[in-house]
């Protein structure tokens, strides 16, 4: 017992002046105070020992925190390094889809070209020797008949003069097609852009495989005025779905010798908007694959024919045009992708 309690009961004890009864209510009540402060410093000490605990967890939190921190600084670093490389290598790979989609060209290309140098060299050839006629005629004074010889060579010229422009257009067009988007948008003739872009696809697929034959079809809206689109970015999307196209019914063509490929581009004016559509009657895409075909580096493709990043591409350049890209395939039907570009108004001032 507590010692001041103690002697209490001591003093309680000698008083002669209390009562049995008071001396015993007292007693209890001394001890029930005994009793509250043994509870009370119980209590205390226990409430001593949780503080006691607490700090040293709080320190150590503290410092299993500051630990956190650390750890999360150098995750953001690693996070930043990892998003400049990933940014980096994302220029690269679509860089190298650009360069797999120009490659797709390059036979289309040289079979494009040939035609218009196969003619300037002809004519030229022709021209010269039409030329050694008219002096000839010259020499022998008869001016009439130099001078007729003289008009087929000018008709020569000119036709000289058109199939090299006609080169010159196509090279440019590969030029444009390879070099970086200027990202502005220009008037484009949507119709020739199409046109150029299959036979060219065409003929570069027949390049690598003279065996692969199709049935190539136009529906082109003519009421479609200059649309103003960035050339190179729409002009790429329209090639993809082309070379995918092709590769749809060659693929069908390998499962059946008796199929009949058939790729068909067509542009319409609905309202304020173009639609560009590209169908084949390949052997179509299933449901399962048709939710993930505009997903960045799927393909369906052997490994080392396609990035996978085609479509993906496609429906960026698309969206930031403000337009909208839907397919509608049906299995062993064949494929239709849709492109819906908003027609802008050709700004004079701004060209």
């Amino acid at each position: 017992m507590n010692q001041q309690l103690q002697t209490i009961l001591d003093i309680v004890q000698q008083n002669e002046n209390l009562t049995a009864e008071e001396k015993d209510r007292l007693f209890k009540a001394v001890k029930k105070v005994d009793s509250d402060l043994i509870i009370s410093e119980f209590k205390l000490e226990r409430t001593e020992k949780i503080k006691r605990t607490t700090a040293i967890l709080l320190e150590e939190t503290i410092e299993e925190l500051e630990q956190k921190r650390k750890a999360i600084e150098e995750t953001n670093d690693a996070l930043h390094q990892s998003l400049e490389n990933l940014k980096a290598t994302q220029s690269q790979l679509i860089q190298s889809e650009k360069m797999a989609s120009l490659g797709e060209l390059t036979a289309g290309i040289a079979h494009e070209i040939q035609n218009p140098l196969n003619f300037v060299n002809n004519f030229s050839e022709v021209s010269n020797e039409l030329i050694d006629e008219m002096n000839e005629e010259l020499d022998k004074g008869d001016l009439e008949e130099a001078k007729a010889i003289s008009l087929d060579i000018k008709q020569n010229l000119e036709k000289i003069n058109h199939h090299g422009k006609r080169a010159d257009n196509i090279v440019k067009g590969m030029l444009q097609h390879s070099r970086s988007s200027s990202g502005t948008k220009e008037p484009t003739n949507i119709n020739a852009l199409a046109d150029e872009y299959l036979r060219l696809a065409y003929h570069g697929l027949r390049a690598k495989d003279k065996s692969f034959n199709a049935t190539l079809e136009t529906d082109f809206d003519e009421s479609i005025d200059n649309v103003n689109v960035i050339p190179q970015d729409i002009g790429r999307v329209i090639l993809n779905l082309i070379t995918n196209a092709f590769y749809a019914v060659n693929e069908k063509k390998q499962q059946d010798e008796h199929f009949k490929p058939i790729v068909s581009v067509s542009t319409k004016k609905t309202g304020d908007h173009l639609e560009i559509k590209v169908t084949d009657n390949g052997g179509g895409i299933p449901q399962k694959i048709l939710d993930k075909i505009f997903q960045p580096f799927f393909t369906t493709k052997p490994t080392g024919q396609g990035t996978g990043l085609g479509l993906s591409l496609s429906y960026d350049i698309i969206k930031a045009h403000g337009g909208d890209f839907r397919v509608d395939s049906t299995v062993g039907k064949g494929t239709e992708m849709i492109l819906s570009l908003p027609i802008e108004v050709k700004n004079h001032e701004n060209h």
